[in-house]
């Protein structure tokens, strides 16, 4: 996918100032549960996992639509069976009022080896309502020029944010859990720091924590939203793919993702290129 001729703003640049300022705990209103929080616990290896649904009968029929869209796809029938199938990991799924038009997951929970053997994913009674910031979530974003009658639903937006959180489930999946509690435990010590020195991030010991972190808290939380929104790319682009507004949704993704997400274009990249045909790369 060819990067278009798009020059970088400062609103990129405003956008981490004010990260930084309110204390990078919580950069955005879409996961209203908290970001890094050190509540993952280490527990005996399931037999009998797959995935729970705990759903309150009063959010049942809604949660069915949003079910129905995400597995109308292979990709999304797919992320799904990954879990459901899997005997020797728990994926529990709720839906709340605590997350209002976004969705989160925690609960993590890793076997004596370290590996991930759990975690839950809790979505908004709105899911299907509200697009995030283009900042941190250019796919999710992207839906909003394309959110009208006859083109993207409202379950499709719903699916799309859902599949945004399998991504994470998988990323920590992935991830090496001393790595990832290490990152939860010391960036509340970060922010602190930084809170009190008057922002200057080159005090020794904030680059000590990043060293030991293996990056800001910016630059983790980045990461983690990316792989989440690489997730629901792969996701999205299968569910239109063969709609006459398929290249123009691929080039406002691409708009996003080089404008604000320029350093991890890479991972979206190899999304569009295999989901894309030529005629959208031009």
């Amino acid at each position: 996918m060819e990067i278009l001729s798009i020059s970088r703003v400062s609103f990129l640049l405003i956008s981490m100032l004010i990260i930084v300022i309110s204390g990078i705990a919580k950069p955005s209103d879409y996961h209203q549960s908290g970001l890094f929080t050190d509540n993952d616990r280490v527990v005996k290896t399931p037999t009998d996992g797959g995935i729970v649904e705990k759903i309150p009968a009063k959010y049942q029929e809604r949660y069915n639509k949003w079910k129905t869209e995400l597995l109308s796809t292979d990709f999304g029938r797919a992320q799904w069976d990954k879990y459901a199938n899997n005997k020797n990991f728990i994926l529990e799924i709720t839906v709340s009022d605590k997350e209002n038009q976004g969705a989160g997951t925690g609960n993590y929970q890793w076997n004596e080896q370290g590996e991930l053997v759990g975690a839950s994913i809790t979505l908004g009674l709105k899911l299907d309502k509200g697009f995030p910031s283009p900042v941190y979530f250019p796919v999710m974003n992207s839906i909003s020029d394309f959110n009208i009658p006859g083109e993207i639903s409202n379950d499709t937006l719903a699916a799309t944010k859902f599949m945004h959180e399998f991504g994470h489930v998988n990323m920590t999946y992935n991830t090496n859990h001393l790595t990832f509690q290490t990152q939860n435990k010391l960036i509340p010590d970060y922010n602190k720091i930084l809170l009190s020195n008057g922002y200057n991030t080159k005090d020794q010991r904030l680059l000590e924590l990043v060293g030991k972190m293996g990056g800001t808290p910016v630059e983790i939380w980045e990461n983690r939203e990316y792989w989440g929104e690489a997730n629901a790319m792969s996701y999205l682009l299968e569910r239109v793919q063969k709609t006459d507004y398929f290249c123009s949704v691929v080039k406002k993704i691409n708009y996003n993702v080089v404008t604000f997400a320029e350093t991890y274009k890479d991972r979206f990249f190899e999304v569009a290129n295999s989901k894309s045909p030529s005629a959208c790369r031009k």
